[in-house]
């Protein structure tokens, strides 16, 4: 264990491109110089160069690397030292040295949503991709005691079966995830379509670990749904991804809507973490005029930049709309609420979302594995850009525990049986509130008026019963003494 934090610490401190080049073939100490004059003595090596100037390329001109400002001498020494004198070099495996530091490399530049994938990890992403396996679908990153849900996606088992966003699972199947890497860990909860997996789950206001079973399977998700609601008079539109025809089925369902005489819509984007941006500009298009800046991405270079503006060249809808955010709600979802609210076009409800508003481009290396890295960033119509940030509700909803519970599990906590029901639904709090919010302005007019009002209103009714704090590492060590003490007393 010794050597690899040494080797993690020494490779996050220099940030160092060289470290690609870690074989056989380059264990004495070398300095930057020294190994970019060797380059052209072999094939080889002129592929690992090949290699490491895709990463210097895109990292040069942002203040991280500039040519020949690396100084590797003590790497190089301590890697010799290493290599001469630790106990067990033996059971040292150089592949794994070199993936370890291209992982710590990525994670100096504290970015999170650049990444080095090993070619195991790879594979695994690129089928996560084709969406060809069963699972519980819901985005989630690795802590030290468990992997933490960070985004549920619609019609997932996730979603179903009653998992959270922030929820913290540190069990499948009575496996601890706690030493395990966050592949390994999903390793445990994936399986086949229709088997169950028991998952341990930590939620922030809950005293004890909940036991939540979820039926894996596949998914398949509509781009759009559409309802109306006839006694309110408003139309709903859910826009549950963004890809190549979102914005077509969009255009139809809106069509639709206004053909039942709708006086308002409820845009829903929550758990909408899709990223295909062309298809947020033609869905903007249908409310804001022709020419107007939607969205701008700019890259290192600001000669590449790309401005996007609303293409609209039919009727504008121009009726009162509120669109529903929450903390899954990432890229082209944020890219449409943004847009929506600068230009006075929308009111905003629930919660803060995720903050995604950067684009990464993925980079293979020949070994298999893969580096995914931040090349651009969204900028919104008044050139914010709210990555890692998220965007602030204009009236936000409390949670309250009762939200996260099926209407009929409340009392009896029969959910397995009431799931098989035709008539199944999730109580949606927030969905009736958004009713109430756009009633009012469509009514009174004014957004201001209407977003002071609504937060008043909420404020004086909401009764928060559950605890705010989040699991810390004291609360952890809580529950694990709790859990300590109980299998004692099962010994006993």
């Amino acid at each position: 264990m010794n050597i690899y934090k040494i080797l993690l610490l020494l490779t996050f401190v220099f940030t160092s491109y060289l470290l690609w080049y870690i074989s056989a073939d380059y264990i004495e100490k070398n300095t930057v110089n020294n190994i970019s004059k060797s380059h052209s003595s072999s094939d080889k090596n002129s592929e690992k160069l090949s290699r490491m100037w895709i990463i210097e390329s895109k990292l040069h001109g942002i203040g991280i690397l500039e040519e020949n400002d690396l100084e590797l001498s003590t790497f190089w020494e301590v890697y010799s030292t290493i290599k001469s004198e630790y106990y067990e070099v033996e059971w040292v495996k150089k592949a794994d040295l070199i993936n370890w530091m291209s992982k710590w490399l990525v994670e100096a530049l504290w970015d999170k949503h650049s990444e080095f994938l090993d070619m195991e990890e790879n594979e695994s992403f690129m089928k996560m991709l084709s969406w060809d396996f069963e699972w519980i679908w819901a985005v989630v990153d690795k802590l030290d005691f468990g992997v933490k849900i960070e985004r549920v996606l619609k019609w997932s088992p996730a979603e179903k079966f009653g998992l959270l966003k922030d929820d913290i699972i540190i069990e499948a199947n009575e496996e601890e995830l706690q030493d395990l890497s966050l592949f390994d860990a999903v390793a445990k909860i994936k399986g086949p379509a229709g088997t169950p997996v028991m998952l341990k789950v930590l939620r922030s206001w809950e005293d004890e670990a909940l036991d939540i079973k979820v039926i894996r399977d596949k998914i398949k998700i509509p781009s759009i749904e559409e309802k109306y609601f006839e006694e309110e008079k408003i139309g709903y539109i859910a826009l549950n991804l963004y890809w190549e025809e979102t914005a077509r089925e969009f255009r139809e369902a809106l069509k639709s809507l206004e053909g039942k005489d709708t006086n308002g819509l409820i845009i829903d984007v929550r758990n909408n973490w899709w990223w295909l941006l062309l298809s947020a500009v033609e869905i903007l298009s249908e409310f804001i005029p022709q020419g107007e800046l939607l969205v701008t991405t700019k890259y290192k270079d600001a000669q590449a930049n790309e401005v996007y503006t609303s293409i609209n060249s039919w009727t504008l809808y121009w009726k009162k709309i509120v669109v529903l955010i929450n903390g899954s709600s990432a890229s082209a979802s944020e890219i449409t609420a943004g847009a929506l609210r600068e230009y006075n076009k929308a009111i905003l409800i629930w919660e803060k979302t995720y903050g995604k508003w950067s684009v990464q481009k993925p980079f293979m290396m020949d070994d298999g594995s893969m580096l995914k890295l931040t090349i651009a960033k969204w900028f919104t119509p008044l050139d914010r850009n709210i990555d890692d940030e998220g965007i602030e509700p204009d009236v936000e909803i409390e949670f309250e525990k009762q939200d996260y519970n099926l209407k009929a599990c409340i009392e009896s906590w029969r959910c397995e049986e009431y799931m098989k029901q035709e008539d199944f639904e999730i109580y949606d709090r927030q969905l009736e509130e958004a009713k109430t919010i756009l009633q009012s302005f469509i009514t009174k007019w004014n957004l201001q008026l209407v977003i002071d009002e609504q937060n008043e209103r909420l404020w004086n009714e909401t009764e928060k019963d559950w605890d705010e704090a989040q699991w810390t590492e004291e609360k952890w060590e809580e529950w694990e003494n709790k859990k300590d003490l109980q299998r004692n007393n099962n010994e006993q």
